[in-house]
């Protein structure tokens, strides 16, 4: 194994094949079509291929296939070897100097008694899946998630059959608003423990360098504002939508976050996205 590490430092130097493998990495545990990575990186499709034939290689991204499709997906395995193999070398073999494995109760705001969780929802219109998450944590949540949500590319209202959906739950929808995710970057903004996705095009964006390095994750779905066909078919994609971020959301907020290292976290959070499809 020690014989990748060179080969693959020498893959992820390369800036477009880095650009590729960060990509893949946001969209983790997604299995990506190489049509949908193309297009998202503007790369021809022959460039492409070349970019990830390079990447499997070096063991850092994996290849399915389904019929006439291919999917790739970031090979985590060969992730943590070259991690591990990369502390236990610089760090003299103690990678607590580089990576601290302490529990994430260094995540939280407030007292120990009583932590609360900074949490992002992040989607590209902010009008209907992340507004969907952003309550729902709220009112799952409780007093431990301080909840927000943001879109890249915000719409100036929120979906009315989102709406719709949330009075019929019981919510109270009074103070949600679309908002731009520069609202939550610079000196003012709150610094977040956990930044989740919750569809494919915002996680395919470059988004800012979150301080702290919060535990991210990412939750696609299905856009419902996309629905086409009567209002009661329209409907029902949001009520899937609201019904597939619940699952998600009650199995997130039963975790014992304060008692988890970092890596634990993570793969809980990862989990979540797979067992809660």
């Amino acid at each position: 194994m020690e014989t990748l590490i060179p080969l693959r430092l020498s893959i992820l130097g390369h800036p477009q094949r880095l650009a590729v493998f960060r990509l893949l990495m946001r969209r983790y545990p997604d299995q990506v079509p190489a049509g949908e990575i193309a297009a998202a990186l503007d790369v021809k499709p022959s460039t492409l291929s070349s970019y990830l034939s390079a990447l499997m290689q070096a063991g850092l991204v994996t290849q399915t296939r389904e019929g006439t499709w291919l999917y790739y997906q970031a090979d985590m395995q060969g992730i943590r070897d070259t991690l591990d193999a990369l502390l236990l070398d610089c760090c003299r073999g103690r990678p607590e100097l580089c990576l601290p494995n302490q529990p994430t109760s260094d995540l939280r705001n407030g007292s120990l008694a009583n932590p609360c969780y900074n949490v992002l929802f992040i989607c590209t219109g902010n009008s209907a899946r992340s507004i969907f998450a952003e309550t729902l944590l709220r009112s799952i949540g409780g007093a431990r998630f301080n909840v927000h949500s943001a879109g890249t590319k915000p719409s100036s209202e929120l979906n009315p059959f989102a709406l719709d959906v949330l009075r019929s739950k019981g919510h109270d929808v009074d103070s949600l608003r679309a908002k731009n995710i520069s609202e939550f970057t610079g000196e003012t903004a709150p610094k977040f423990d956990f930044v989740f996705t919750v569809c494919d095009q915002a996680a395919n964006e470059e988004c800012p360098a979150w301080d702290g390095q919060p535990i991210s994750g990412h939750w696609g779905m299905p856009d419902p504002v996309k629905a086409e066909g009567t209002d009661a078919e329209k409907s029902l994609s949001f009520q899937q939508a609201y019904g597939s971020l619940k699952n998600r959301i009650q199995a997130f907020a039963s975790l014992p976050i304060g008692e988890l290292d970092r890596v634990s976290l993570q793969k809980a959070v990862d989990d979540i996205a797979l067992q809660h499809r």
